[in-house]
């Protein structure tokens, strides 16, 4: 039995709930609209995890080709940007669903084999002030910490049916 007084300090049991509780961290602490755990699969970006948890269900799928992860993962635009209107690789891709995105961060998740899983995202409907750069080592840390759980073993929810 674990002494109570380190109970809220004992290891996630799986890699589900160290991502829910990396993205619980981050809405609370960094603050954005949405953060989001992605994989990527078949051309396809699909929504495994988001925090708030009701604001975007599982299996919601982007065509990879138009998200801005994978501007972000092929290095035309930053890892964050505070006002994606003037990444001329975001700004292009703010149609659809992604219209309302104002700000955006993302960091890829990686496979032990260092492939590309899938992203740790965050968006806002408002751009942010320049200073939000300074959480870019605190989001990157997230990833890394899934990425470095997956690599340890622990294997990520099953693919959510796709939301038509």
């Amino acid at each position: 039995m674990v002494p109570e007084g380190i109970s809220d300090m004992a290891p996630w049991p799986d890699w589900c709930s160290a991502a829910e509780g990396a993205l619980r961290f981050l809405h609370e602490h960094v603050g954005w609209d949405l953060w989001m755990v992605t994989q990527v699969v078949d051309g396809r970006q699909v929504v495994l995890l988001a925090e708030p948890p009701d604001s975007v269900r599982p299996g919601l799928v982007l065509p990879w080709a138009d998200s801005f992860c994978r501007q972000m993962v092929e290095g035309t635009a930053p890892r964050l940007a505070t006002v994606t209107a003037a990444v001329p690789a975001y700004a292009s891709r703010t149609t659809g669903p992604l219209q309302d995105i104002a700000a955006y961060v993302g960091i890829p998740l990686v496979t032990r084999d260092g492939e590309l899983f899938g992203t740790l995202c965050g968006v806002a409907y408002r751009a942010k002030p320049r200073s939000a750069v300074r959480e870019l080592s605190v989001i990157e840390a997230a990833a890394r910490m899934l990425s470095t759980l997956m690599a340890a073993g622990m294997d990520p929810p099953p693919l959510p049916e796709p939301l038509t």
